[in-house]
């Protein structure tokens, strides 16, 4: 079964590092950089996982989760927020839109690709 994810973050450093580790666990990699960019994405490419940044250009975080919450087709898609943005109301918020999980940065790597591989297992 191939795995598939899409990163969503506007740092190319934290893109990079992830889209390296992802691939390593044999991943396919998607990348976006900013939520209009991972709507456009999820049109045509169903993931396992959207690892979704909050703060971005255009569309935030938030507005990208709901739209896919609402999108029928993509109901088995598991959403991770992985964000800067650590108060408890936050992480409250991000989970209440539907939010799988919520990680904050900095971040170790390793923690992140465990935890998405417990989420999609």
């Amino acid at each position: 079964m191939s795995k598939k994810i899409l990163i969503v973050d506007d740092e190319p450093n934290i893109v990079m590092s992830l889209e390296y580790a992802f691939k390593k666990q044999n991943y396919e990699v998607f990348i976006a950089r900013d939520g209009q960019e991972a709507l456009n994405i999820l049109e045509s490419e169903i993931p396992n996982v959207v690892l979704l940044d909050i703060m971005m250009p255009k569309v935030d975080g938030y507005q990208t989760i709901t739209q896919i919450k609402n999108n029928p087709q993509l109901t088995d898609v598991k959403v991770v927020f992985l964000t800067a943005k650590s108060k408890a109301a936050d992480v409250e918020k991000g989970l209440s839109l539907g939010a799988d999980k919520y990680l904050t940065k900095p971040f170790s790597i390793r923690k992140v690709v465990n935890e998405i591989n417990q989420l999609i297992e």
